[in-house]
């Protein structure tokens, strides 16, 4: 997979996040994207080749390969990366038709003219945007962290499996290549996704708590503007009745 097609769209993303946005992005090039292509790859590429039972019942293998491991690790954590990435794309396509839009106004109205004062400012609904992409994204963390522990029963590969699935003509021992290495790249993989599910949470936190003091700010200057009117009203009416 052409990992890098993937980093290019993404690095879009970068200039509209928020702080956690940018640190859940070096998380996810670094300790996710990085750490699957140069290593993990490798370590669960000779996977079937050398998982070994002992019987030469032929299709015995096989079966019991499919049965222990109906989805390899690798696959899996590949439709993660690219199901938790594709939401941010949201916010890209928003900003991309928030210009649009300033292009075409412009056009009619003229170049002095503004529609937006900042196309990848978030707010509006490029705010509601960006939320929603935020949870979206911890959706599918939590939902594959789920579906991974859901289909091995554990994060920790254990050394030997038993199978009695047929055509197996008994209860039959399997023995998993390099179990130990992979149970540790299991649990780093299931780290960064915790990390990235963290991050998250805290940029949601932190976009509801700014707008909510944004809010509240606009609030209390119109009260003060609207405070503020009056008073200049009596005064000229004062000033009126003196002249």
């Amino acid at each position: 997979m052409d990992w890098k097609f993937l980093q290019d769209l993404l690095s879009g993303v970068n200039k509209y996040s928020t702080a956690f946005g940018r640190i859940w992005l070096s998380v996810v090039f670094v300790f996710r994207v990085l750490v699957f292509v140069v290593a993990a790859e490798r370590v669960w590429s000779d996977d079937q080749a050398h998982f070994e039972c002992n019987t030469l019942q032929p299709g015995c293998k096989n079966i019991c390969y499919d049965y222990y491991f109906p989805v390899s690790h690798i696959r899996l954590w590949a439709l993660q990366l690219i199901f938790v990435t594709c939401p941010s794309f949201m916010v890209v396509l928003h900003v991309a038709y928030r210009e649009d839009r300033e292009r075409k106004y412009r056009a009619k109205h003229g170049e002095e003219t503004r529609l937006y004062d900042n196309p990848g400012q978030k707010h509006g609904g490029l705010w509601w945007t960006y939320l929603m992409s935020l949870f979206i994204k911890t959706s599918f963390e939590i939902t594959f962290l789920y579906l991974l522990h859901f289909i091995y029963d554990s994060f920790k590969l254990p050394r030997k499996v038993q199978c009695d699935v047929n055509p197996c003509p008994n209860l039959v021992d399997c023995y998993i290549s390099r179990p130990t290495e992979k149970t540790v790249f299991t649990y780093f993989m299931v780290g960064a996704s915790v990390i990235c599910v963290v991050l998250n949470i805290c940029e949601i936190f932190y976009l509801i708590a700014s707008r909510l003091v944004t809010l509240k700010v606009q609030g209390t200057l119109r009260t003060k503007s609207s405070r503020f009117r009056p008073d200049m009203d009596f005064d000229g009416c004062k000033s009126s009745l003196k002249s």
